[in-house]
């Protein structure tokens, strides 16, 4: 890996504390997080381009509640490394979405297994009032260290993937996913459309 992908992932696993765990100031959002990436890349244009079709995609799925959305900076990570790494951009955002939809589903169950941990945590807590602040930093710590080996780990599997299949990949498939690519803007506005449309009645 180069210092800049090294750099991408140490950023990104900050920038996944933003969205539920830290902050909360809209680091995390796709639309600042890919001109960010583009710019340690090297192409500010491919990276605002990847944060606006993800934060489309993606905009109308919100961390409320218990529902935990796909991670858009997961996606705009791993395309933007992709891309800096001559894997072409419709291919590398591809294997972004289904990084960031595979990073939903691990943060849940990481989520499940922290809160059976509560319990332990809260009594300690209770008992020695000095050591809160002690928990609270190893459990964002131990966030920031599994959004590194999560983001690291699938770098380094999709780039082997591509590397591998991409001389095996026929020129329609490419045709394709650049089509798909260039059609997810207008997906993600015309999930906008009905939310628009409530909201004028």
């Amino acid at each position: 890996m180069t210092a800049a992908v090294i750099l991408l992932c140490i950023l990104a696993a900050l920038l996944e504390l933003d969205t539920t765990y830290v902050g909360q100031l809209t680091f995390s959002r796709p639309i600042i997080a890919g001109p960010i990436f583009g710019l340690i890349t090297g192409d500010l244009m491919a990276g605002i381009q990847v944060g606006v079709f993800t934060e489309l995609l993606f905009v109308d799925i919100s961390p409320l509640g218990g529902i935990i959305p796909p991670s858009g900076v997961m996606c705009s990570a791993i395309a933007l490394i992709l891309y800096s790494l001559g894997i072409e951009l419709y291919f590398g955002f591809f294997l972004g979405v289904v990084a960031g939809i595979i990073y939903g589903h691990l943060d849940k169950w990481m989520r499940k297994a922290r809160f059976k941990r509560m319990v332990f945590l809260e009594k300690n807590a209770a008992q020695n009032p000095n050591a809160f602040s002690r928990t609270v930093i190893m459990l964002i710590v131990s966030a920031f260290l599994l959004n590194l080996i999560f983001i690291s780990v699938c770098a380094w599997i999709c780039t082997q993937l591509m590397y591998n299949l991409v001389a095996y990949i026929p020129l329609k498939a490419y045709a394709a996913f650049k089509f798909a690519y260039m059609a997810v803007p207008w997906i993600g506005l015309a999930t906008l459309i009905p939310a628009f449309r409530l909201k004028t009645r």
